[in-house]
């Protein structure tokens, strides 16, 4: 079994550092988080990327643009919607 976690007041929970280190989560990290059916929460880490980040990467001259097969994996992901 897991561990237990308190709600404060403020709808906060501490999510142990354990838990945190096991998906990469460091402060600053997104997770989301999923309503299941059956009552369950599922938390996994964001995607680091979107689509935003792909489009603002071609107008930096700081940034090195994408390859074709860069461009066709964010392409790929985001019709799968996993981006």
């Amino acid at each position: 079994m897991g561990a237990q976690v308190t709600v404060t007041a403020k709808g906060q929970v501490t999510i142990r550092k354990e838990y945190l280190e096991h998906l990469g989560a460091e402060p600053g990290v997104r997770l989301n988080v999923e309503k299941l059916p059956d009552g369950r929460l599922e938390l996994r880490p964001a995607p680091t990327e979107d689509i935003d980040s792909f489009i603002g990467c071609l107008r930096s001259p700081l940034t090195k643009a994408p390859t074709i097969d860069e461009m066709n994996d964010l392409i790929a992901a985001g019709w799968a919607g996993e981006k």
